[in-house]
């Protein structure tokens, strides 16, 4: 796999022409609720038009909660009462809201929020084409791999944003080195993620060494409090209707809660990453350099960007229909709610704009799925098909690996072949294979795929995820709820579970209410940044959206 998508001959043509922006997709969706009725374009007639007369923020903050599937407001509506259900009340709700893209997964929906771009345009196409940089590593000696913004094409709003006011200051924190170094692009500001030795850190990328704001708080050793601790359920037993007993849950080990944190603190600093605790830290690490940075103390507009993880790792490892993410999501939501009050008694709320979404949702357990899902949902794997390709390339003395799959891709090395018809015959040959592996829904070669993207939402959304003019021969869309396996339940695919998110805008500039026509995540940045009254560095994908009077 490293190879697919790393290699030169395979990855160049991918990643360097990622920049050119398409035209925006539009027309047909995955969902009956909306989403078939096309985005205007940007700029074009019956584009909603934001007022140039809204107050202006001093603070942004974009909320960005990991695997977070738009249903779990409604699902467990009743039981929130904290910063979800604050913001849903006083902020504008898009209720309909998508990833328009077809590989859903961290990076590329991250790199899309504050960019108003699609993967095609950030380069951020795939996890694997994501923040990982041996040339970047980790600051102070923290665990992890080395990590920057290289792959990353463009701006996003940080950038409009100091270029119109070069005091602005941005903060951007997660758990992740992607969900917190991908929703700002190239700048190089202030971002930090977790090391698994219980510190937030950084890269060579950003600074030489950490401030001292950062070492003060990392000397609190919080994952210390956090070590001994269990994971238990916030509300009674009887709140919650889901069975505790599902043993393909974790594999079969500690599926049952409560869930303890070992005591050994380096062990626990590992561990509380599959725990609510874990967003509690980022939160924290927040709020202490919002007042380190003094961020939104000015009279202009800050940026601060937070990615809460836990809900991903916990949605990996039990799925999203389990006790444990009920009760992770009343958590989030609480803890949301704790940090909105401790930020409000910092900073006037009446001056802080509040936007949460999500990069992706999940889908369930393919085991778990009801017996109504047809066709039965799998997990799928390529492997069978991989000899006969490697030895169809041998046979026309071709590089046996000028043609690899990566998951959902098929890419090829053009240029070891002497023949474009040898090339075509390989594809070909491969992709009849795997359209009778069980749980492919459908194969198509990308170029073809492309002249369709009005009738067919699936192939709108494979031509976000790629440029044109890329290696990518062709695309794999498996049957609905059937994964590629690895997790215990995962996301990754162009279906409604997997690219409706929540989005909600709320605070300075936004009169609250409900809007359900069907949205995208590239729409969040022009929104801002006619709020702020920024203007966008290239031309975005995305549209500003109705938020205010």
């Amino acid at each position: 796999m490293k190879r697919s998508i790393f290699g030169l001959p395979l990855i160049v043509t991918l990643a360097c022409v990622a920049g050119a922006a398409a035209p925006p997709g539009s027309a047909a969706s995955v969902t009956p609720s909306g989403a078939d009725r096309a985005p205007a374009a940007p700029g074009a007639a019956g584009a909603p038009d934001v007022p140039g007369t809204q107050q202006k923020p001093r603070l942004v903050v974009l909320i960005t909660i990991d695997q977070f599937r738009a249903d779990y407001l409604t699902r467990y509506g009743s039981q929130l009462q904290g910063g979800l259900a604050r913001l849903a009340r006083g902020g504008m709700h898009f209720t309909d809201a998508h990833h328009d893209h077809a590989i859903t997964e961290t990076a590329p929906g991250h790199a899309t929020l504050l960019s108003g771009r699609f993967p095609r345009s950030t380069g951020i196409m795939m996890n694997s084409i994501g923040v990982d940089d041996e040339s970047a590593p980790l600051v102070a000696g923290g665990y992890g791999p080395g990590a920057s913004p290289a792959r990353f094409q463009g701006t996003t709003l940080v950038d409009w944003m100091t270029a119109a006011e070069r005091r602005t200051r941005t903060l951007s924190v997660s758990m992740k080195d992607r969900g917190a170094i991908l929703p700002i692009g190239r700048a190089k500001s202030e971002v930090y993620w977790y090391s698994i030795d219980g510190r937030f850190l950084t890269s060579s990328y950003y600074r030489k060494d950490l401030p001292k704001w950062v070492t003060a708080f990392n000397e609190r050793q919080m994952v210390a409090g956090f070590a001994g601790k269990s994971w238990s359920l916030l509300l009674p037993d009887s709140a919650y209707v889901e069975r505790d007993s599902v043993p393909i849950e974790m594999g079969g080990r500690g599926f049952l809660f409560p869930h303890r944190l070992t005591d050994d603190v380096i062990d626990a600093g590992a561990n509380i990453r599959i725990t609510p605790f874990m967003d509690d830290m980022v939160l924290a690490f927040a709020l202490h350099g919002v007042t380190s940075l003094q961020l939104g103390a000015g009279n202009h507009t800050d940026l601060l960007a937070l990615s809460l993880s836990a809900t991903d790792v916990i949605g990996h490892n039990f799925g999203p229909d389990s006790r444990e993410m009920h009760d992770q999501v009343l958590r989030v939501d609480r803890a949301i709610g704790t940090f909105l009050d401790s930020l409000y008694r910092l900073r006037d709320s009446s001056s802080i704009t509040v936007v949460l979404t999500s990069d992706h949702g999940v889908g369930t357990i393919p085991e778990l799925a009801p017996a109504s899902v047809v066709p039965p949902p799998r997990r799928v794997s390529l492997a069978p098909v991989v000899p006969a390709l490697r030895a169809r390339l041998r046979e026309l003395k071709v590089d046996s690996f000028a043609v690899e799959t990566d998951l959902n891709i098929v890419l090829a090395n053009r240029r070891a072949f002497r023949k474009s018809a040898d090339l075509d015959n390989v594809i070909t040959f491969l992709l009849d294979r795997i359209r009778q592996v069980p749980g492919v829904a459908r194969v198509d070669r990308f170029q073809a795929l492309m002249a369709d993207t009005v009738t067919d939402v699936i192939a709108r959304r494979w031509a976000h995820q790629f440029p044109a003019a890329s290696n990518v021969e062709a695309v794999i869309t498996l049957d609905p709820l059937s994964t590629w396996g690895g997790n215990i339940a995962s996301h990754g695919s162009p279906y409604a579970y997997d690219s409706h998110v929540p989005l909600i805008i709320a605070g300075a500039g936004v009169t609250p209410g409900v809007q359900r026509q069907f949205v995208r995540t590239v729409d969040i940045a022009p929104t801002l940044a006619r709020l702020l009254g920024v203007t966008p560095g290239e031309r975005l994908d995305g549209r500003p959206l109705p938020i205010g009077r």
